[in-house]
């Protein structure tokens, strides 16, 4: 499998965006849980992401390529991306700071185990759960073959929009309780752009629910202005 992408850089910060020296340190860790409005939609941020990507250029599967290849080369490159961004905001998500996994609104998600059962957990939990869930798939040969001509799985689909719902909820999380360490280290372009990414590629291919991504709705819109974002 091949095709997974890298983002360019992005231009320089808006003389809007928050420098280190903008937030005192003890406030570098606590989540957006309580807050009444939600940063991550003001304006100055809105706007803010890396330049000159055609989304639903790079989205689009391209002629003559496998519809299941281009899922999974892409599934891998979003595994790997999210899952840095992740890793480096992972010191503030902490049992402490986040002792739910939760999203905007405070929607709390469960992880579910080999037997079925729900499982409220912290949320760096519920993302060791997932990346380790998602790591698995990826490495096996079974799932994601990457010899030439061998097959993908009967259901195929059905464990990618699984692998989506884990990454959308990462980002969700990011979004919700550490935004604030995003604006600090000048992360929220690449934020923004890879969460546009993800949505329009997920949209584009039905790879996530109405109900999926409902708590970043608002976000979704307010990113979308131009791209159409919200209508799949």
């Amino acid at each position: 499998m091949g095709g997974c992408h890298s983002y360019p850089s992005a231009s320089e910060a808006d003389d809007t965006t928050l420098r280190p020296s903008d937030i005192s340190n003890n406030k570098l860790g606590i989540n957006n849980n309580n807050l009444d409005e939600r940063p991550y939609l003001q304006p100055q941020y809105v706007c803010q992401k890396i330049p000159t990507t055609d989304m639903h250029a790079l989205t689009a599967l391209p002629p003559g390529v496998d519809q299941s290849e281009w899922l999974a080369s892409n599934t891998v490159a979003f595994f790997k991306h999210i899952n840095l961004f992740s890793s480096a905001l992972s010191e503030f998500c902490t049992p402490s700071t986040c002792p739910t996994a939760c999203g905007p609104g405070n929607t709390v998600y469960t992880w579910t185990d080999e037997q079925g059962r729900k499982l409220k957990c912290s949320a760096p939990l519920y993302s060791d759960y997932a990346m380790s869930y998602i790591q698995d798939l990826l490495t096996d040969e079974e799932v994601f073959p990457t010899k030439a001509g061998s097959a993908f799985p009967n259901g195929f689909i059905f464990l990618v929009q699984k692998v989506f719902l884990l990454l959308f909820r990462t980002l969700a999380h990011i979004y919700w309780s550490h935004y604030q360490e995003t604006l600090v280290l000048g992360l929220q372009p690449h934020l923004n752009t890879l969460f546009t990414h993800l949505t329009v590629f997920s949209l584009q291919h039905g790879l996530l629910d109405p109900e999926d991504t409902q708590p970043m709705q608002d976000l979704i819109s307010a990113l979308g202005q131009g791209q159409n974002i919200g209508n799949s």
